[in-house]
């Protein structure tokens, strides 16, 4: 940024005020009906307000749009950001901590996230802007449990000043025992926010370090009776208030996003989705399948993710589940061995933009070598299902099949059978292990239990790495261990009457003779 005079530092900073006081006044009350309407006819890319981002064309806060602008510039000590997707919680709440961190000296932050993966993606965008302000970053430390794919402890920026921004998965025990100011990124996704809200909480109670302390909580709605719902509807009190922020798509768009709604809420095809995403809407609510804790508890270094090719034609008892994927989402293919209640993980084959043909042919000699396979019989998975039945036989006992592939057609059925048994098998100490992957980690952590007015089931975001794809492949794996060890009863039967029936043809013949 270009230096200033202390007098056009003074005028910039009563545009920056009143700026903030104007941002989004004509919005603020408008029925979401309202806000419809005028986003039909919205021209992307202005402000129907009229509202101008105050600063000079060479600051880089002349990028933010005016609900970014007012998130920033928000003075007040508790400040809670409910905010539709990717519309720049991130991108705006770390900018203004980074902010603040180049105005003051020895200033902390401690930015806390429901994933290991959120938590340095929200770093990322501190160091972003602290690139676009022109300032060196003296230090960067990352901790972790122990290797460089173990459990994240935390990741840290360091600035010549001495001011540090320090990012942790959001836990109660990677919150405790430091005194800074607080920004929690969808804090309504958080494992156990509420354990992790008291753990935090005394993180600003001390102004004698570093002075008064603000927590800001930047989200999207994970339900009612979540953590930003009680939030939104707590009323002021005198001794402690929240300055809310209500930021839908519609706000975003009327203030400058340029979003072709209509076509995202097209593209999204689920209206229950989009109400809660886009606006912020409090619906149904949703629970992480399996904690980090739960997850740490499986991790073995004897796991692995990649296996000898003798390994299937060992005749060891190996189980496998194929989560098929083609051009979106990988293929994952996951195989445990089983010896006695232990579940070993010995392979973790991840297909990534692979014709299948080619996929058919890197999986035939491993299914070739495993007792039992459950494959995802749904869409695209359906014509490979049909062809492996086909060749190695169907596992469908109740229409008295017995071969090797079950076909698992993702009813919610099936999902609410299936991964509270996956959660289970984490559950028993000595039941389940898996490698110690970061990948694996998140992509485990992502699936969630989402609870609704008719019930509950499964789900889990979208990424880059894809659709907790591991999560799917490892609970078909689980299915497939769980099905029976030894022939069918009624193959037993026969075999038993066979051989009684030559044990007395040996009988009589002793007899004739």
């Amino acid at each position: 940024m270009s230096k200033r005079s202390d007098q056009a530092i003074e005028e910039l900073r009563s545009k920056v005020i009143e700026a903030r006081n104007t941002a989004g006044k004509g919005l603020a009350e408008k029925s979401l009906e309202d806000l419809e309407a005028a986003v039909s006819t919205h021209e992307l890319g202005t402000s129907a307000t009229g509202w101008k981002n105050p600063y000079p064309i060479d600051d880089p806060r002349n990028m933010l749009l005016e609900y970014q602008f007012a998130v920033w510039h928000d003075p007040s000590r508790f400040i809670a950001d409910l905010q539709a997707r990717q519309t720049g919680k991130d991108y705006t709440n770390q900018g203004a901590i980074i902010d603040d961190c180049l105005a003051e000296p020895s200033r902390e932050w401690m930015v806390g996230a429901p994933s290991e993966r959120q938590a340095l993606d929200s770093l990322e965008q501190g160091r972003l802007w602290a690139e676009t302000f022109d300032t060196v970053i003296e230090d960067y430390i990352e901790e972790r449990e122990g290797g460089s794919e173990t459990l994240l402890k935390s990741a840290e920026i360091i600035f010549p000043n001495r001011s540090r921004v320090r990012a942790v998965p959001g836990r109660p025990d990677t919150v405790r025992g430091r005194s800074a100011n607080i920004f929690l990124t969808e804090f309504d996704f958080f494992d156990n926010p509420q354990e992790t809200w008291r753990a935090i909480l005394p993180s600003i109670t001390n102004p004698l370090r570093g002075g008064l302390k603000k927590v800001r909580i930047g989200t999207t709605p994970n339900g009612k009776g979540g953590a930003m719902h009680k939030i939104m509807e707590k009323k002021p009190s005198a001794k402690m208030a929240w300055s809310k922020h209500l930021v839908t798509i519609y706000h975003a768009v009327l203030m400058g996003l340029p979003v072709d709604v209509a076509e995202l809420r097209e593209a999204l095809a689920d209206e229950l989705g989009f109400q809660q995403e886009f606006l912020c809407q409090f619906l149904d609510s949703s629970n992480v399948l399996l904690p980090y804790e739960l997850i740490a508890l499986a991790e073995s270094l004897e796991a692995t993710e990649t296996a000898d090719s003798s390994l299937w034609s060992s005749g060891r008892h190996l189980v496998m589940g194929i989560d098929f994927g083609r051009t979106t989402d990988p293929t994952v293919a996951w195989t445990l061995e089983q010896g006695g209640s232990l579940k070993m993980t010995h392979e973790v084959l991840v297909l990534e933009d692979t014709p299948t043909n080619r996929q058919e042919e890197l999986l035939r000699h491993r299914i070739q070598g495993c007792r039992r396979v459950c494959l995802d019989y749904t869409g695209p998975g359906i014509g490979l299902g049909d062809y492996l039945v086909k060749r190695f036989g169907e596992y469908n006992p109740k229409q008295h099949k017995f071969g090797k592939v079950e076909l698992c057609t993702f009813t919610q059925g099936l999902k609410r059978e299936m991964f509270p048994r996956l959660r289970r098998a984490f559950e028993a100490p000595t039941e389940l292990r898996i490698p110690i992957s970061i990948k694996i980690r998140e992509d485990l952590h992502a699936m969630q239990q989402k609870i609704t007015a008719s019930g509950f089931t499964y789900d889990s975001p979208r990424t880059k790495d894809g659709h907790s794809d591991r999560c799917v492949a490892l609970a078909l794996a689980n299915r497939a261990s769980e099905g029976p060890k030894t022939e069918p009863r009624f193959e037993r039967v026969t075999s038993l009457l066979n051989r009684y029936s030559r044990t007395a043809d040996r009988g009589s013949r002793a007899l004739a003779g």
